[in-house]
């Protein structure tokens, strides 16, 4: 009941965002308007007894870290009927509203324009009824963060041999603005970058960089027990064949690495 409560303060715009409590509900009981039991009651008790009640409660990942997939997830895939409820999650969940602001930002690059324009269309609905300003998003041109000279050398040669004999152009943005501004941006960790990437790249399919960013979120703490924990949240969300297709990859980056 309390977690409960504090989902419609949110809603209503009476709680502060920065004191809410994590709570659950996801795509149960949510305010998208859609009625599911109505219609499916099958589907309505997966949603309670598979998602709600056991993928959302595994402890490999934090409900942070879950909602950020998530809503990286349905970003990508322009799902926003779904998007509404759990931006609040998120915002629940101890997602700022600055990082909700540069997941949209990042995934403008990794999912298409269009895909982070329809997101901005609901977060902005959202963000007015929580009462959150322009004062809490990230600025255009913040101080950026210190490049990995060593990491950025190898990607920059790969691009170099594999991209510029086919398209100077493309070499030319992924160089800049992508990893010499975008991943630079500190409003987002590198790692919950790479997590949100990664989500993305899986739930859209889009194997063939899978393999590069697995590595750089690992080099970035990301676990091996929490990215098949991030595979088995994407196969709700996005569907079991995109997430079993990213099993194999997985399995070859982690048999890749130092034990």
């Amino acid at each position: 009941m309390k977690k409960t409560l504090t989902l419609l303060l949110l809603w209503m715009g009476v709680l502060n965002v920065a004191n809410a409590q994590t709570v659950s509900l996801h795509g149960q009981n949510s305010n998208d308007g859609v009625n599911v039991s109505g219609v499916s009651p099958a589907l309505s008790r997966y949603i309670n007894e598979s998602i709600e009640n056991d993928l959302w409660k595994r402890p490999q990942l934090s409900s942070r870290e879950r909602s950020i997939v998530t809503v990286a997830a349905l970003i990508a895939r322009n799902q926003t009927i779904e998007l509404r409820s759990e931006i609040f999650h998120a915002l629940a969940d101890g997602v700022k509203p600055s990082e909700i602001s540069e997941i949209i930002t990042h995934l403008a690059f990794y999912a298409g324009l269009g895909n982070a324009k329809a997101a901005i269309a609901v977060t902005a609905k959202v963000f007015a009824e929580c009462k959150i300003g322009v004062d809490q998003l990230p600025p255009a041109l913040p101080r950026l963060l210190p490049i990995d000279e060593k990491a950025e050398e190898r990607r920059a040669g790969i691009v170099a041999r594999d991209v510029r004999p086919v398209s100077p152009a493309l070499e030319h943005f992924t160089n800049d603005p992508l990893f010499h501004d975008l991943w630079l941006r500190p409003g987002l960790s590198p790692r919950d970058r790479s997590l949100v990437t990664v989500t993305s790249l899986i739930a859209n399919g889009q194997l063939g960089q899978v393999a590069f960013h697995l590595n750089k979120a690992m080099d970035g703490g990301l676990t091996r027990k929490q990215i098949g924990e991030v595979i088995a949240q994407i196969a709700f969300y996005a569907g079991w064949p995109n997430a079993y297709g990213a099993v194999a990859i997985a399995a070859q980056v982690m048999d890749s690495r130092p034990k």
